[in-house]
């Protein structure tokens, strides 16, 4: 029988050494920055039941969850007859789907919160980097399995939360070298007063789902979708005057409120105006904290997030020298523990996509000549003699936190230097018979050629820079 050729799922991928260190690489960046800001972290289970996750994500989303069959379930009623005799149509639960793989992090983030309710301190703070699994149609920057890095907090309306995500934001983004990129800001209520502003025709879902293509199918892709779900022509442009606002994040404010009243939004209209509020206060709050980046924040009256339980402010990251989606998105809900039986606990949070963040940093070889090197330092292997005597100076390499190995058989050098250089080891360490009698080696630096002979000391002083 021929061999079976090899192969992975469409939208899945392998990660060789070089490309996990990369995505740790900027793991470690987003990690250290949630906990400076307070966020502890958490995991859950890869498998939710499917009663977690649908009604959760919209009809769209819905049509993307990874639904799992049951699989070896035995039913609660069978007996050691059944058992012995192999009867599996009887033993055997019927092959339907019950769970599902995470579509996001939030949603189970939610269901966690709620069955832990009695041991967590409020506010509750928490960062998760764990995959997710999307049946969506597999192209560059979109997979169907991918990692999320979230952060939330729940238990608390604070618009200093909100802040709060912009910095670490911007902090992230800055850390990575992805200096060129725009933060943008909406709030729902502010798209809830658009939709008045139209006449209530059709509905806000409709409405928020439109607008969030925009950027996808433009203006003419919206109208047509709109007139098809039954707004009218007036109606759809009414709704691209507002859209139409400029200015910076203050100037839109202003004069996004007096858009309202041209359009005859009702004064006593709490939503629409709260809206604005809102992401005023949350303005106040960055000026506070001496945010100095307004020039990459900006105030994106078309921004909808096509998730439906935000009901907040909604964020979304976009790299502007780079041909890709959002790589960041979230925003308020202030119900999702309801869908759980615990109603009224107000949350707020947002996901970085790492696959798209990677994309965009080999892009724009941003990455640092050093992020895909694991270990730091080869020592060289002459002989048994040499690879007995190197040993304990291995050894004293790792308990100065040095990533170090010795190449595992004695031979030629150029062999183990070749190694060195295909895997990205910055430096070789080699001791012959004759730096043995010294006490010394000869540390070689691949970057740049030198070699030195230096005592064991100088080579970790070095090593350890």
């Amino acid at each position: 029988m021929s061999a079976q050729k090899p192969s992975i799922p469409r939208g899945t991928r392998d990660f060789g050494p070089a490309v996990v260190a990369r995505r740790n690489y900027i793991f470690g960046i987003i990690r250290r920055t949630f906990e400076k800001f307070g966020y502890a972290p958490l995991e859950t289970p890869t498998l939710e039941n499917l009663s977690v996750l649908t009604g959760k994500y919209g009809e769209e989303g819905d049509q993307l969850l990874f639904k799992v069959l049951n699989s070896g379930d035995f039913a609660k009623d069978v007996t050691p007859e059944d058992l012995a005799a192999d009867n599996r149509s009887k033993c055997l639960l019927p092959k339907v789907a019950e769970k599902g793989l995470r579509y996001d992090l939030t949603v189970p983030f939610a269901r966690y919160v709620v069955m832990n309710r009695n041991t967590l301190v409020f506010p509750f703070k928490r960062y998760q980097i764990q995959p997710v699994w999307r049946a969506d149609r597999p192209q560059r920057g979109r997979y169907r399995e991918f990692y999320q890095c979230d952060a939330d907090v729940v238990g608390t309306d604070s618009l200093l939360c909100e802040a709060e995500i912009v910095l670490m934001m911007s902090e992230v983004l800055t850390g990575l070298g992805l200096t060129e990129h725009t933060i943008k800001i909406n709030h729902r209520r502010v798209l809830g007063a658009f939709y008045q502003a139209l006449g209530g025709e059709g509905t806000e879902t409709d409405l928020f789902t439109a607008i969030d293509k925009l950027d996808k199918i433009g203006r003419e892709g919206v109208e047509k979708e709109l007139a098809s779900r039954g707004f009218s022509p007036e109606a759809t442009e009414r709704l691209f005057d507002l859209l139409g606002v400029g200015g910076d994040f203050a100037e839109k404010l202003e004069r996004l409120l007096a858009a309202f009243v041209t359009a005859g939004v009702e004064p006593d209209n709490a939503d629409g105006y709260k809206g604005l509020q809102d992401l005023k206060r949350v303005y106040d709050y960055l000026v506070s904290f001496g945010f100095d980046k307004f020039e990459n924040l900006e105030f994106d009256v078309t921004l909808a997030r096509g998730l439906s339980y935000y009901t907040g402010c909604i964020f979304e990251i976009k790299i502007n020298n780079v041909n890709m989606g959002s790589v960041s998105g979230g925003g308020r809900y202030d119900n999702l523990t309801g869908a759980f039986g615990l109603p009224g606990v107000s949350g707020v949070g947002f996901s970085f996509g790492v696959d798209r963040l990677y994309d965009c940093l080999e892009e724009l070889n941003l990455f640092p000549a050093d992020a895909a090197t694991t270990t730091r330092c080869l020592v060289a292997n002459f002989d048994a003699e040499s690879e007995a005597a190197v040993l304990p100076v291995l050894r004293r390499l790792r308990e100065a936190g040095i990533p170090s190995e010795l190449f595992p058989e004695s031979g030629k050098l150029k062999k183990q230097f070749q190694y060195a250089d295909q895997k990205g080891i910055p430096y070789v360490l080699l001791q012959g018979s004759e730096e043995r009698a010294a006490g010394q080696f000869k540390l070689k630096n691949l970057g740049t050629g030198l070699e030195s002979t230096v005592s064991l000391d100088e080579v970790l002083a070095e090593l350890t820079k």
